[in-house]
């Protein structure tokens, strides 16, 4: 993205990024970032100041990136000595207030954004002639330690100069710091001496205030030096295994032991290799794998276990890391390629067996952490799909005994299924995103989970003094990490506690702390208020949050109730409330709601600002995926601007359109429209359908003819034949067919392109309609850049801005301005259905509408694509 004309932007990567930007006449004169950590609870306050020195109001906008295991806790504006605070509200209640306000007109909109660590939250406001505004956000997070240091990471990009730039970090931890360091990509020899470090004791400070000549890149610049990560890093004195800190009836108790020998570790790898991880990413995923070898320890134990449409392991039990054979499981690695289906399950149930086997037979040492290490890039379409029956099956099998940790490559996972299945077994689920740093990505996370130092272990504390408890059991200790226990005192006076901890080691079987007991932290009120009660507060709302990832009935309903009250009292922005943001307008005070969004659930929302102003928008973790359903809508995804377009082709029955033509791979998708049985004399457009798909591959000589009633394959001479009442994997001449009866069938051709065709079925008696089908791109990426086609186009980016919202016709369906291709249309906001998962009811795709069979959008006109027949 290019800033040099909008004056701000500054990431505070575990804290926030602030990206401020104005339009012509106004001026930012101070940006400050303000943290407090005590006890690795950090509390932070963004604050920016800017002026307006024109003649007329000007809008400004205010935009920070936080962390996702941040809360925000509070906002406001001030304008002119006004304060126009934000109030935090139930999910729902504050929903039904954002539905009014669209519903009367207005520009509301909710705020809900992710990147790899981040989400966003912004909102404008304009600033009349000579007036000032200033814009402050608080929120809060604990900070976690890995590899034996808390990090925050400050990411620097203001992209001008600021009179007043600041970050200023301040620390007490009452176990002592024992080292504190600060680092800038873009420091200089100039700027070294503006960071500012300094600890004694309990107490630690950072603060980097460069000045305006300091800022410039050079003495004549008006550019800012400023420009690149800017990384804090701590640790505390640990001269006993745990540390218990007690304030005003709550207490907190980090357990975090040194110098303990490391367990061995039983190690499987289950790695899907089907035809989608063909290419770059299976590549990087040999990358990581290479280097992991490098890092496992001589004691350990490992296998590889890999999944397309078949099971294939590298050994047949757990093999000791011993030189020859990590020489040979190179080898093995450096030779893995990609084709096939999904079978996950059959990958994950190999894996359980091999480690049950290695620990019934004494293959392995009593004392050792077993973990299973799952990567897949996309969903299970062989063998057993259904999700809800693998993690039945999954978590029979492993019965409390290994850890199992998912990583979901790329967006086409179904993440919600990865991560309920992972904590259902102990471990945790971790997107690993397709980028240049994927191997990087792959290595770091096995970096956090290769050092086990305890397994099961436990923090007991006495029942009749102790209420409200955090999790206090745990499958492994990680050398370098925390475990943080909070909890709440029956006696709000009590200053003591027992505790007893106990894991198993390499040559101890308990690690008994039974006699401790910790007094009371008597310096209460260093930095900021009751701290350890919101810790507390924080650590117990995550964990209802992501035991309710896993419980039904009930127990979900109990799970809420309790996190929503909690977030409601201690003023925390969670999944299950909103914040209510009024900004003043000149015809009155309009509301904006700031959510938080939930990995995998809030996919999608729009943030509106004024009429005239662009609209911002995201569909978070969209993949690239491209679809023909329905009457027949096409739906385009546009990752770049995390949003869709859409446009339906209108069209006689009979008429056959082509859909996708790659002359380099010889891949072409054509389709027949079909309409309903009789058609309506008082419509002026007839609904059509695709009701025949001829899919080819030239280079292949292979041809699918798909409708409703069959499926026919034509290779060569050679030809097959199969009803929708049929459950087939067929893999012939570089092509291998799914067919899932009844619902879909799943198509990947040589290049590695893959489509899905669902089926959609009728009553057969019903007077007016009739089965038709629809497509779905998987792996359009695997097609050469001069693919065309109605779909085929959209394969390459497409860019697009949208301006001007307004309400429309449907007081639900705001229109808009939309520029692409250097056209001007007039577009709706509305929906369309994904029948991938659902080919009853489908899901609901929020897109951008363009009319008149996509014109303005496609290439030339919808006639251009009419061909003779399907090949």
């Amino acid at each position: 993205e290019a800033f040099s004309l909008k004056p701000s932007s500054a990431l505070f990567g575990f804290f926030s990024f602030l990206n401020l930007q104005v339009v012509n006449g106004m001026e930012i004169y101070s940006m400050k970032i303000d943290s407090k950590v005590t006890s690795r609870f950090a509390h932070n306050v963004i604050t920016s100041r800017a002026v307006n020195r024109g003649n007329v109001s000007k809008e400004v906008f205010f935009d920070v990136e936080l962390p996702k295991t941040a809360f925000i806790t509070n906002f406001s504006m001030t304008i002119d000595g006004v304060t126009y605070p934000g109030t935090i509200k139930e999910k729902e209640a504050a929903k039904k207030q954002y539905e009014k306000a669209v519903s009367r007109g207005q520009t509301a909109g909710l705020v809900k954004a992710s990147g790899r660590k981040t989400e966003k939250f912004t909102v404008s406001v304009n600033i009349k002639a000579a007036s000032k505004v200033t814009f402050e956000l608080s929120y809060e997070e604990l900070l976690k330690r890995q590899f034996g240091k808390y990090e925050m990471f400050i990411k620097v990009k203001p992209k001008q100069l600021v009179k007043d730039f600041e970050i200023e970090v301040d620390i007490f931890e009452p176990q002592g710091i024992t080292e504190l360091e600060a680092e800038g990509t873009f420091i200089t020899n100039e700027l070294q001496n503006t960071i500012k470090k300094t600890f004694s004791g309990k107490k630690g400070h950072i603060s980097f205030k460069p000045t305006l000549a300091q800022q410039r890149r050079c003495a004549s610049c008006s550019e800012s030096v400023l420009d690149g990560d800017f990384t804090v890093r701590y640790d505390v004195k640990r001269t006993t295994p745990d540390n218990l800190q007690i304030v005003n009836g709550y207490f907190v108790h980090f357990f975090a032991p040194t110098n303990l020998p490391k367990l061995s570790k039983n190690i499987i790898f289950v790695l899907d290799t089907s035809g989608s991880m063909s290419g770059r990413e299976i590549e990087q995923t040999k990358e990581a794998m290479l280097k992991i070898l490098d890092d496992i320890k001589e004691d350990d134990f490992f296998n590889f276990i890999l999944f397309d449409s078949e099971i294939s392991t590298w050994k047949e039990t757990l093999i000791k890391a011993t030189p020859e054979n990590l020489d040979e499981a190179r080898k093995f690695v450096r030779q893995i390629s990609a084709q096939g289906l999904t079978n996950l399950h059959g990958g994950l149930m190999r894996g359980i067996d091999i480690l049950n086997a290695a620990h019934e037979e004494n293959l392995v040492p009593k004392r050792s952490a077993s973990i299973i290490i799952m990567l897949t890039d996309g969903q299970p379409n062989v063998g057993v799909s259904n999700t809800q029956e693998i993690e039945k099956a999954v978590k029979k099998a492993i019965d409390g005994r290994y850890t199992l940790y998912n990583l979901g490559f790329g967006s086409g996972v179904d993440y919600g299924f990865l991560e309920r299945m992972a904590l259902e077994n102990k471990g945790l689920a971790r997107r690993i995103y397709p980028d240049s740093d994927t191997a990087l990505q792959l290595q770091g996370f096995y970096d956090e989970v290769s050092n086990p130092m305890l397994i099961d272990v436990e923090l007991n504390y006495p029942e009749n003094e102790i209420s409200d408890l955090t999790t206090n059991n745990f499958k492994h200790f990680y050398d370098g990490s925390e475990i943080v226990v909070a909890g709440r005192f029956v006696d709000s006076n009590q200053n003591h506690l027992c505790v007893d901890v106990r894991g198993e080691g390499v040559s101890m079987d308990f690690f008994d702390l039974s006699e401790q007991t910790a007094q009371a932290f008597q310096e209460q009120q260093y930095i900021f208020g009751e701290y350890i009660e919101r810790l507390w507060a924080y650590l117990t709302i995550e964990q209802l949050l992501e035991k309710r990832i896993t419980a039904t009935g009930e127990e979900k309903e109990n799970l809420t109730a309790q996190a929503l009250a909690l977030s409601l009292k201690y003023k925390f922005v969670t999944p299950l409330t909103s914040m209510v943001v009024t900004k003043p307008e000149e015809n009155g005070n309009e509301e904006r709601i700031a959510d938080k969004p939930t990995e995998g659930i809030d996919i999608f929302t729009i943030v509106l600002y004024l009429r005239t102003s662009p609209l911002y928008h995201t569909y978070a973790s969209l993949p690239t995926w491209y679809t023909i359903d329905g009457d027949p809508h096409f739906i385009i995804s546009v990752p770049q601007k995390k949003d869709a377009i859409c446009f339906n082709i209108n069209e006689n029955p009979g008429m056959i359109l082509n859909l996708i033509n790659d002359p380099v791979t010889g891949i072409t998708v054509n389709g027949e429209l079909i309409g309903d049985k009789r058609p309506n004399s008082d419509a002026k457009i007839q609904n059509s359908y695709f009701g025949k798909l001829g899919i080819a591959n030239k280079h292949l000589d292979v041809k699918l003819t798909v409708t409703p009633e069959s499926i026919t394959i034509e290779n060569g001479d050679e030809k097959t034949g199969f009803t929708w009442l049929d459950s087939v994997t067929l893999q012939q001449a570089g092509l291998t067919l799914i067919i899932n009866r009844k619902k879909n069938l799943v198509l990947s051709m040589g290049s590695g392109a893959s489509f899905v065709v669902v089926l959609h079925q009728v009553w057969k008696k019903h007077p007016l309609h009739q089965d038709f089908l629809g497509l779905y791109t998987l792996k359009s990426d695997k097609l050469s850049e001069q693919t065309h086609g109605l779909l085929g186009q959209f394969f390459r980016p497409i860019d697009f801005t949208i301006l001007e919202i307004h309400p429309g016709s449907d007081p639900k369906k705001p229109d808009a301005t939309m520029i692409v291709k250097n056209n001007e249309l007039t577009v709706t906001r509305g929906w369309q259905k994904d029948y991938r998962r659902d080919p009853t009811h489908g899901v609901d795709i929020p897109c951008w509408f363009v009319h008149d069979n996509g014109a303005g959008l496609i290439d030339g006109i919808h006639t251009d694509y009419i061909v003779s027949s399907l090949f």
